[in-house]
């Protein structure tokens, strides 16, 4: 009993820092949930935290410089696109907003949401990143 809620808070805890670690690499998500595991759940919570932080690493890679550049310097668009959703890293955008490619990279696409500019990848519309 003691070993399951061992492994069930730290798989918690792992998936909680996993999203601080949401805009990391690979390697950086694995080695931040196996220390955080590793801190609640000993060797099976090291095992289990960089699993899921692996996983979290994994699924989101941030955008190089240039593109973070980019859209920071892309002009506003002239209409004001606000929606109800709160724009969040891994959820995609409404089909009700406009994304807009990069020119010198297509694999991303940017977008000016709720005064905020996001970076997306553009057949899925997810966000990727969220400049302030």
């Amino acid at each position: 009993m003691l070993l399951k809620l061992i492994a069930g808070a730290a798989t918690a805890v792992s998936l909680m820092s996993g999203v601080a670690f949401a805009q990391s690499s690979t390697v950086n998500g694995a080695a931040g949930g196996a220390v955080t595991g590793a801190i609640v759940g000993g060797p099976a919570g090291a095992a289990i935290g960089g699993v899921a932080g692996a996983v979290v690493g994994t699924a989101i890679d941030p955008p190089p410089e240039k593109v973070v550049t980019y859209v920071r310097e892309a002009p506003a668009p002239s209409t004001r696109v606000v929606v109800k959703e709160k724009v969040v890293v891994g959820q995609p955008l409404p089909k009700t907003v406009v994304v807009t490619p990069i020119p010198d990279d297509p694999t991303y696409a940017y977008a000016v949401v709720n005064d905020e500019r996001v970076i997306v990848e553009p057949s899925s519309r997810k966000v990727i990143q969220v400049i302030k």
